[in-house]
């Protein structure tokens, strides 16, 4: 047993994922963010830095009463203002009182940026006049050599406006829990659906019952329908399996049996002839006759049941090149005229003279030669057979008919099994395997078509088949 299931562990996987992207996320945009407003408030500084040199440049006056007047002419509470020359001299301080001595400002890093760089500033560094925080912005004039220095104390207002905006971090938090959420309702169903194929694989392996209830219901979703198939076809193919397994039973049992009775008759007369070494030659002879035809009947057994695995096992071996069905109609004709002058049957070729189809020769043989002898065997005495055909682009159509006795209607639909006869007794004593038809079918098939029968409605039986003129199936 596995300690996490493949759905919890892609659950847990992904939602680490996203959990990391989404702190990493938070951390990068809170120092983007405090970036810009620590830029905002500097440039903010600068600005009065700025204004405050314009003012002392065009009146020249930087006396304490001068720089005291423009100082308190702001909006920004706490503000601290520094007029620092270039050699780091503190030439006035508005937070120092007129007997404070103030060290040499020139070592201050927002100084010594302003001074290389024009201006420079400093976060959160503790004075040295009122030991209070500040946030320090200064401006160097190069032409008045002197560093104007503004700074804003870390009270609560400047902290508060630095400090990142929280509502995306809610909204983060949220589609952390949304995903989480539809993340694990995606997971359950995963789960539910590979869950059910584990258990349908672990049954299928030990041939165990599939009809159970937690193999009935899967998650309405796509893998849900897949997985319900794929329990639907396994049982199809079971079933399938089982009822092959049933059929291959039945055929063997058939063969066997239809191999056992001409086997019986040949050791039956030939025990005879050994046990009656007086017997006349009359006699004798009547018996190796009819040894003869049983091993024809036997050799015609065994002959069909080749072709029928053959077109079972291997059809696409079966080599496939012109052939003119007018001419083999023809040739049939010829091989059971002397039958059929017997039986008084007439067979009425409505073929055109020249009929070519791409096909097996030996099959196409064993389609028109088999529905001869089944009409000549079955149909009675002094009947017709009419064979026809018509042609569409891809087909050539054909109907064999007779006007005979016919089959009755239940059991037209089995005409085409193996082994199947309507009258067994008078099918054996005639001689038929009982492989006939189905080869006449399957020989069909190989060559792309379809293949039906029915009664005529003035009596006999009508086989209406089709067979494709160039492609093979």
């Amino acid at each position: 047993m596995y300690n996490l299931t493949v759905g919890k562990r892609l659950f847990w996987s992904v939602l680490s994922l996203f959990t990391i992207f989404a702190v990493l996320f938070i951390a990068f945009h809170q120092v983007r963010e405090n970036e810009y407003k620590v830029n905002m408030l500097n440039l903010k500084l600068q600005d009065y830095n700025m204004r405050m040199h314009e003012t002392l440049h065009y009146t020249g006056d930087t006396s304490t009463p001068m720089l005291l007047s423009y100082v308190k002419r702001h909006d920004m509470p706490g503000l601290r203002v520094t007029l620092i020359r270039r050699d780091g001299q503190v030439v006035y301080d508005s937070e120092a009182g007129p007997h404070d001595s103030l060290e040499n400002h020139s070592q201050r890093p927002e100084v010594r940026n302003a001074i290389k760089n024009g201006s420079g500033y400093d976060i959160n560094r503790k004075s040295t006049v009122n030991h209070d925080d500040y946030f320090y912005s200064a401006t160097y004039f190069p032409d008045d050599g002197y560093i104007i220095r503004s700074a804003l104390p870390y009270n609560n207002d400047l902290t508060m406006s630095l400090q990142a905006d929280m509502h995306y971090l809610w909204f983060t938090v949220i589609m952390v829990a949304l995903l989480t959420f539809v993340l694990y309702r995606f997971v359950s169903r995963l789960d539910d659906n590979i869950t059910k194929l584990r258990i349908f694989a672990r049954r299928a392996d030990h041939n165990e019952s599939l009809d159970t209830e937690d193999l009935i219901e899967f998650p309405a979703d796509e893998l849900g329908e897949i997985s319900e198939h794929i329990i639907k076809i396994y049982k199809r193919l079971q079933h399938t399996k089982e009822e092959q397994n049933v059929l291959k039973r039945q055929l063997t049992q058939n063969i066997a049996h239809e191999l056992k009775t001409p086997v019986a008759s040949i050791q039956g007369y030939l025990e005879t002839i050994i046990d009656n070494p007086g017997m006349n030659d009359d006699t004798k002879k009547q018996f190796l006759d009819r040894c003869y035809a049983q091993s024809q009947r036997l050799a015609s057994l065994l002959t069909d049941i080749s072709t029928l695995n053959r077109l079972d096992d291997a059809p696409e071996l079966l080599p496939f090149e012109e052939v003119d069905i007018a001419k083999t109609v023809n040739q049939i004709m010829k091989e059971t005229a002397l039958e059929m002058e017997r039986r008084k049957i007439a067979f009425d070729n409505q073929l055109p003279p020249a009929l070519v189809v791409k096909g097996n020769p030996s099959m196409i043989y064993s389609i028109f030669r088999n529905l001869t002898d089944n009409a000549i065997s079955y149909a009675g005495d002094g009947v017709t057979i009419t064979l026809s055909a018509r042609e569409d682009n891809a087909k050539w159509h054909f109907t064999f008919s007779d006007n005979g006795v016919g089959v009755p209607h239940e059991h037209l639909d089995r005409l085409f099994e193996r082994f199947y006869r309507v009258d067994k007794g008078r099918s054996r004593k005639l001689g038929g395997t009982g492989l006939g038809l189905a080869i006449v079918k399957n020989a069909v098939l190989l060559h792309g078509g379809t293949i039906s029968a029915a009664n005529n409605m003035d009596g006999g039986l009508r086989f209406e088949f089709s067979i494709n003129k160039t492609n093979k199936s």
